[in-house]
């Protein structure tokens, strides 16, 4: 693994020991997704010993990010998410069913959980298309529509568009 240059901005996501699971899934999931760089801890720290993972570098959708193993203390909530703009349904199926079907959670309008709580919009360009219509009617139907489903189901999204 080559380590990459330090990024001036970075979005660091705490885990409980799992940063390296998380990180790998990632990048077999999402394109343009790697796992940079990983660090060991040069000494004992509260929830680990010397020697355990304690970072790593990785990259999400060319999202540079820092997993960091700081224990239990902390848990991701749906103040922050990662929005992935798909461009079909096959797409979304597939991202969908890869978070959710690796021990994720589904929610609603998109959204889901991966098994490390983290959550997730994945979002067809077909819904933004079809929410910011500018006939507000269609944009309102298209809405409506997408309130009532958990994945995003496209085909459904442009039939209530058209009315």
């Amino acid at each position: 693994m080559v380590s990459k240059p330090i990024p001036k901005n970075t979005v660091c996501l705490w885990y409980d020991g799992t940063a390296l699971d998380a990180a790998t899934f990632y990048a077999e999931t999402f394109p343009d997704s790697s796992v940079d760089a990983v660090h060991h801890a040069p000494g004992d720290f509260p929830d680990g010993k010397k020697g355990d993972v304690l970072t790593v570098n990785f990259t999400v959708m060319g999202i540079p990010c820092i997993g960091l193993n700081g224990g239990p203390t902390f848990k991701p909530d749906e103040a922050f998410s990662f929005q992935v703009a798909t461009d079909d349904q096959a797409e979304t199926d597939r991202l969908w069913n890869a978070i959710v079907g690796n021990g994720g959670q589904e929610s609603a309008c998109g959204w889901c959980k991966d098994k490390w709580g983290l959550s997730w919009q994945i979002t067809p360009r077909a819904l933004i298309e079809a929410i910011t219509d500018p006939d507000p009617a269609a944009a309102k139907r298209a809405f409506d529509a997408m309130m009532t489903m958990h994945k995003i189901d496209i085909a459904a999204i442009e039939k209530a568009r058209r009315g």
